[in-house]
């Protein structure tokens, strides 16, 4: 079932989803399982699993040098979806990313996709490598998310990469994409980052997730400035507790987004890591609350392997 029919259906109601890292290679998959199934109470009707692009590492030689070595951290992906589909009987929906892959990477990504019967997908550019300054597509791959949708939408029109193929099969993907109360980082600004994600939309897109936000009121600014722009498909708010006092000046540098001056100030009385945690707990059980009570269409919970943090946030709200 598409992500977007699981809205329509809801009625008004707002559901609840959660996103899952890869574990590392080398990793069980009973590590997703344990995350996942003390949240399966609160009935999501589908999960989001991250891809991640090789990154570079640097590894001794016997020559005694250090050479730059492409590794893939968190492989996976696909997989972990269709174990995450039979176990639970839930939608998952994978991220595709532009970083390190071909077109033709992409299409036979999307080929394995479609005979597992997932339909639903979340395209984004992806991150830059580690120690590149800026994003590197990988040769013969997409530099931009919209690139990839429109890879994606061709595909449920049965277009191809190789022009020889006739009548080829139709998929049906639903296609998400991430959206910026912020902006994005590399926007120069507001309107073009909006005008972008409408470029997108235009080129297939049919629901967007946003980058994680801790004010409300950039979400419910951005949702209008989006309408405003003629964007109408539905917009999900994507949430993450703070459960470290570090966070306060680590995310803002990370992910480019502002904390509140009353998060911030409460955070200056705490003493310890707990009461850190605590407040974080709290502040995202009232963020959650607001956009629940404002008919936000699905909160979605960046998991981030704390099980028990979301577990106790949803189940003050759900």
């Amino acid at each position: 079932m598409k992500v977007t029919d699981y809205f329509a259906s809801a009625k008004g109601q707002t559901l609840i989803s959660f996103e899952v890292l890869p574990p590392l290679k080398g990793g069980k998959m009973q590590s997703i399982f344990d995350v996942l199934d003390p949240l399966m109470e609160f009935k999501p009707p589908f999960i989001d699993v991250t891809y991640h692009r090789e990154e570079y590492v640097y590894q001794k030689s016997p020559n005694g040098y250090y050479e730059k070595t492409s590794i893939r951290k968190r492989p996976g992906t696909v997989g972990i979806c269709a174990a995450i589909m039979h176990r639970y009987g839930v939608d998952a929906v994978p991220h595709l990313i532009c970083g390190g892959f071909t077109k033709e990477d992409t299409e036979n990504a999307l080929i394995d996709l479609n005979f597992l019967n997932i339909n639903n997908v979340l395209a984004i550019r992806g991150d830059a490598r580690q120690f590149d300054g800026r994003f590197i597509p990988e040769e013969g791959g997409h530099s931009y998310a919209v690139d990839l949708v429109k890879q994606i939408s061709a595909m449920n029109r049965g277009q191809y990469l190789d022009s020889n193929i006739e009548n080829g099969a139709q998929t049906n993907f639903c296609i998400g994409i991430a959206g910026y109360p912020e902006k994005h980082f590399e926007a120069p600004n507001f309107q073009t980052d909006l005008r972008h994600t409408k470029e997108k939309i235009d080129a297939g897109a049919d629901y967007i997730v946003t980058q994680m936000f801790f004010d409300n009121k950039k979400y419910f600014e951005y949702v209008k400035a989006c309408q405003e722009s003629g964007i109408d498909i539905p917009i999900v708010p994507g949430l993450k507790p703070l459960t470290k006092s570090y966070q306060l000046k680590s995310l803002p540098r990370m992910f480019y987004v502002n904390m509140p001056d009353d998060l911030v100030r409460e955070a200056e009385k705490l003493k310890n890591e707990k009461d850190a945690k605590e407040l974080g707990i709290e502040w995202c059980i009232a963020q959650s609350r607001e956009l629940k009570a404002a008919g936000a269409p699905c909160l979605h919970y960046y998991t981030m392997g704390d099980t028990d943090t979301i577990r106790r946030i949803a189940k003050a709200v759900y």
